[in-house]
């Protein structure tokens, strides 16, 4: 089943037949499986685990009905300088020192509710800033003289 090649001025020339051991014969055997790769093989203690969020609880109220304070979410306070603002996408990147009892120092970009706080900001302003560390959200901003 060789096939044959002519040129112009040439001898023809055929083809030798493929060995049936060659992976493009018609009669070759299937090749084998490769091994499984050991790289990716995870395990169930590969995966993160699922850490359920624990509901709110309904905020309490005091003898007049108003909503009290008791139940309000943590805030945490830090100080640094505005690197940039999106209003559009409601977040701002500060450099910031130490927040005490919640992250080091760094450079961070923040969500920002409500985004109307990012208004008058700009890189290079000198801010105060209260995160709502259940929302993991600035809701308060002041610029620092």
């Amino acid at each position: 089943m060789g096939a044959s090649l002519l040129l112009a001025g040439c001898a023809s020339y055929e083809l030798p037949p493929f060995p049936t051991s060659h992976p493009a014969h018609p009669q070759a055997p299937a090749a084998a499986e490769p091994a499984r790769s050991r790289t990716l093989a995870y395990t169930p203690a590969d995966v993160p685990s699922v850490r359920p969020v624990p509901p709110v609880a309904a905020t309490p109220h005091d003898a007049h009905g108003s909503p009290s304070t008791a139940g309000t979410s943590p805030t945490v306070v830090g100080e640094g300088e505005v690197v940039a603002t999106s209003p559009n996408a409601s977040q701002v990147v500060v450099d910031h020192g130490p927040i005490e009892g919640f992250m080091e120092a760094m450079t961070m970009g923040y969500r920002v509710d409500p985004a109307s706080l990012l208004a008058d900001l700009k890189p290079g302003d000198k801010v105060r800033f209260t995160i709502d560390v259940q929302r993991r959200a600035i809701i308060q901003i002041d610029k620092l003289p």
